[in-house]
């Protein structure tokens, strides 16, 4: 596949959905707040769920969980269903400047924004090549990383 450029909410979501649907082993996911993922949509749990159920691991780094844990519930219980298999972080002070997005599946499919206050960004499937960068930065930014959600912190 080519990379393919996009620049609406939709067309962001829909490249997302086609890449969770893809992701078979590894989901490494990085976003401010995750107001635009639709974390908590139907569709998107099942797609997380069948992931996590063929035995996939998500990374998840946020600046802050608060809009997961308001806006989320879903995920919430996601976490709850699948906490063995899900590890979600918050970064540190020194990192909140960081304001791009992005979402690696199996080192080899890719969608970014390159701002979260625009939907401008691209997706590249089948290109490890294009995701080593992201790759190289999320490994960064998680070593800079403390403790986030976890199921029994939000009280499920």
């Amino acid at each position: 596949m080519e990379r393919q450029a996009f620049d609406t909410r939709a067309a962001f979501q829909a490249q997302l959905a086609l890449l969770l649907g893809r992701a078979r082993v590894s989901l490494r996911m990085f976003d401010p707040d995750y107001a635009d993922w639709q974390l908590g949509s139907a569709s998107t749990d099942a797609l997380l769920r069948a992931f996590l159920r063929g035995g996939g691991s998500l990374q998840l780094v946020a600046h802050s969980n608060a809009r997961l844990e308001r806006d989320a519930p879903r995920f919430l219980r996601l976490l709850q269903d699948y906490g063995h298999l899900i590890e979600c972080r918050v970064t540190n002070r020194s990192l909140r400047h960081l304001t791009d997005s992005f979402c690696v599946a199996d080192e080899r499919d890719i969608v970014r924004r390159f701002h979260r206050d625009f939907f401008r960004g691209e997706a590249d499937f089948d290109a490890p090549s294009s995701t080593q960068t992201c790759l190289e930065r999320f490994e960064g930014i998680w070593a800079e990383t403390t403790a986030g959600l976890h199921a029994n912190v939000t009280g499920l």
